[in-house]
């Protein structure tokens, strides 16, 4: 018998149903003939931190005992999340049963679903064949298909290797850096191999904006009659006037320099990864990465679009017929677009590049989803379906035509010659330009009714005046004349600064960090399609990457905006160069996917990374900056969150959880009172219920937490949802599921 391990129970009911006509659940299983289908919820088994310990004097915060580096005795743990060690202990009595003599890894096509199923296996310490089952789409014939195509598990043991690695050498870097730096400045650091980076674009980024230095200029704006002619930026104001005061002259003409008309065709956009949907989620409708992913992966597992975590915009040629049967008929159009701007011709051959496509295809809806489920989802599902559609729709329709007509003009050097008395203005002053845009077919434009936005070359691109109407008859070597005479007017503006990173911009900014690099071999790395997408963090990893430096208190949201803080701008200044340069994460995709596709040694690989992190407590304290180092306290203790009120790290003392910043002076009378700080706290029993350190960094990342076993006054037992509070702590919501 067959048991089949699936990353959730969502995916795990797909794969039962799909394989058997009347699946039978079980305590913790399907049960489809000669197969048991479980699941797990997402990683079970984590790296132990380094006070698990016992035999190492690492629960301490000390330099001394640094670096950190388990190394050929690498500990690892049951999850402490929720329900984690009573779904591992079920999946691992299926593993032991006697009649089970195959394991099938079911879990998503990925790094971390091959590390999952892997841990699992490797804690309960079996041993028997396996089988892996991949699976992008939990469409019933993909499934099939898949069950049929099964490799051996040994086949992905690069991909294995690589994820093992990654994991180790996170946890090396992170943990000593963090422990380092904290140690060094007397104040909680995070450091992360992908969340320093981002968090130092970000910080400059902000520099750039407090920095700049709004520097005025003026330009002449002159009425064509139906188009208009704009001078070039002027930074000296006397020639700004000068300039305005020739074009106002009544026998004033320009001369028309050149004239150039193209007809463009603008092809249809990619079908979407995840980045470039959470981009426009957050442009078109202000959703979060975060949600966007969350909303995506809960229709995935609905089955109404296909695997959410992929870093690819393209489908292959196994994929047209699928594609042939989303574009066929209605089922797609109606209640998704206006069947109008519908593609007459689908162009399915536009998606197609088997290259671009290593495991997992671009995000396409499901034949399961249609008009009608719309009315059945929630607000962001229903939101992200229907992008997910449209967009579909847009890979495949007609170009968008348009014609592009520029105008360049400037004071014909006669004019000059017969006004002596004006002041002459070089050429490169006088220079003005006109653009026209005139749609000729919206194509693809037209699918979608709000503006996507999607431009890969930048965040500042301004739109094309489409209501200026350049006349066909204009011709270069013409001369034209404002209209009305002597309209021309002065226009001031200051050169603005950076705009500061939005949660689509700074995506895009993670997506393209290869443009930060000088190494080609490392803007190779960061472009490489098969490893991640070019750009830092996986794809899928993004969006809590964001959300991890919101929790650390190093950057918060101002409407859109996404800021620096005060405390992330310290991290900064004082990390070190290469903890927070891309670099580091080029060299680690380039190095793993050497490893995934056989081309690198995994034992080299690994020993590469022990060595740079043992480096790090050493540079942190030969580099260390005194006027940086905060006021020394008794001890550097364990952050379990952000506090609720003021964002500095929570601690641990005694048996409270409070903000860092409290402070408390003993009295004469030997008592104790608060002296200072912002006063949270969050006491470890509530209601009879003692909360432990795992519930505590749920509660502060979350905000709330469902908990069972709390008792009222009467004595009676009872479950409920305990919410963050920034006043009391923590206070109830009751009937919440």
């Amino acid at each position: 018998m067959r048991l089949v391990i699936a990353e959730k129970k969502s995916v795990a009911t797909a794969i039962a149903q799909a394989l058997c006509a009347a699946p039978v659940q079980r305590d913790g299983c399907y049960e489809c003939g000669q197969l048991l289908v479980t699941w797990a919820q997402g990683h079970l088994i984590d790296l132990a931190m380094p006070e698990d310990y016992k035999d190492r004097d690492w629960g301490k915060w000390s330099l001394d005992t640094l670096p950190v580096d388990p190394s050929g005795h690498w500990r690892w743990k049951i999850s402490e999340e929720r329900g984690a060690g009573s779904r591992y202990r079920q999946i691992v009595q299926l593993i032991r049963r006697a009649d089970v003599d195959c394991l099938v890894n079911a879990c998503d096509p990925d790094r971390e679903g091959e590390a999952i199923f892997r841990r699992i296996i490797h804690h309960a310490g079996v041993n028997k064949p396996t089988r892996r089952l991949w699976v992008a789409s939990l469409e019933e014939e993909a499934i099939r298909q898949a069950l049929a195509a099964m490799k051996p598990e040994g086949d992905y043991r690069g991909l294995a290797d690589s994820a093992m690695i990654r994991a180790k050498a996170d946890w090396l870097i992170d943990m000593n850096a963090s422990r380092a730096y904290s140690l060094v400045y007397n104040t909680r650091f995070t450091v992360g191999r992908v969340q320093t980076p981002t968090l130092a674009m970000i910080v400059e980024r902000d520099r750039q904006i407090e920095s700049h230095k709004p520097t005025p200029f003026w330009k002449v704006v002159a009425p064509m009659g139906s188009w208009t002619l704009t001078g070039t930026h002027l930074e000296n104001h006397g020639t700004a006037e000068a300039l305005l005061e020739i074009v106002n002259q009544p026998d004033f003409a320009f001369g028309i320099y050149a004239v150039k008309r193209h007809r463009q065709h603008d092809a249809p956009p990619r079908l979407y990864d995840l980045t470039n949907l959470q981009k426009d989620m957050s442009k078109l409708h202000g959703l979060t990465a975060a949600h966007t992913l969350t909303a995506l992966q809960s229709l995935y597992e609905q089955r109404l679009t296909t695997y959410p975590r992929t870093d690819s915009r393209f489908i292959t040629h196994d994929d047209l017929d699928a594609l042939r049967k989303l574009t066929n008929g209605d089922r797609l159009a109606s209640g998704f677009l206006d069947p109008a701007v519908r593609p007459a011709q689908p162009r399915l051959e536009l998606t197609v590049n088997d290259a671009k496509v290593t495991g997992h295809t671009a995000i396409l809806p499901t034949l399961q989803a249609s008009g009608e489920t719309l009315g059945q989802l929630g607000d962001d599902k229903r939101l992200v379906l229907t992008r997910v559609v449209r967009r579909m729709w847009e890979a495949v329709a007609d170009d968008h035509v348009h014609d592009v007509t520029l105008v360049v003009a400037n004071i014909d050097p006669d004019y000059d010659e017969s006004h002596p008395n004006l002041l002459r203005i070089s050429e490169a002053d006088s220079r003005f330009t006109s653009c026209s845009d005139q749609t000729i077919s919206l194509g693809w434009k037209g699918i979608e009714p709000t503006k996507t936005q999607e431009h890969d070359g930048g965040e500042d691109e301004e739109d094309a005046p489409a209501g200026n109407l350049i006349p066909v008859n204009l011709a270069t070597g013409a001369n034209a004349m404002p209209m009305p005479r002597s309209g021309a007017r002065l226009v001031e503006g200051k050169i603005k600064p950076p705009k500061p990173y939005t949660e689509a911009t700074l995506l895009a900014a993670m997506e393209h960090a290869s443009r930060l690099l000088d190494d080609a071999g490392l803007k190779a790395a960061l472009d490489d399609d098969e490893s991640h997408s070019g750009g830092i963090g996986m794809p899928a990893t993004r969006a809590d990457v964001i959300e991890k430096l919101i929790r650390s208190a190093y950057v918060e949201r101002k409407g859109k905006q996404l800021r620096s803080t005060e405390q992330g701008r310290n991290l900064i200044n004082v990390v070190a160069l290469r903890l927070k340069d891309v670099a580091l994460t080029a060299e680690m995709e380039q190095v793993l996917s050497d490893v995934e596709h056989g081309n690198a040694d995994p034992t080299q690989t690994e020993s590469r990374f022990r060595a740079f992190a043992a480096g790090i407590p050493a540079d942190a304290q030969s580099t260390a900056e005194p006027e940086l180092v905060q006021a020394r306290r008794s001890r550097v203790t364990e952050s379990f969150g952000p506090c609720p009120r003021c964002g500095q790290p929570v601690v641990k003392t005694g048996k409270v959880w409070q903000c860092s910043t409290n402070k408390r002076e003993k009295q004469p009378d030997g008592t104790w009172k608060d002296a200072g700080g912002c006063g949270w706290k969050l006491f470890s029993t509530i209601a009879g219920k003692t909360l432990t350190d795992a519930n505590a960094r749920r509660f502060l990342a979350d905000g709330r937490i469902r908990l069972k076993g709390f008792i009222s006054k009467a004595g009676r037992k009872f479950d409920a949802m305990l919410i963050l509070d920034k006043e009391g702590g923590a206070r109830f919501k009751f009937n919440d599921k």
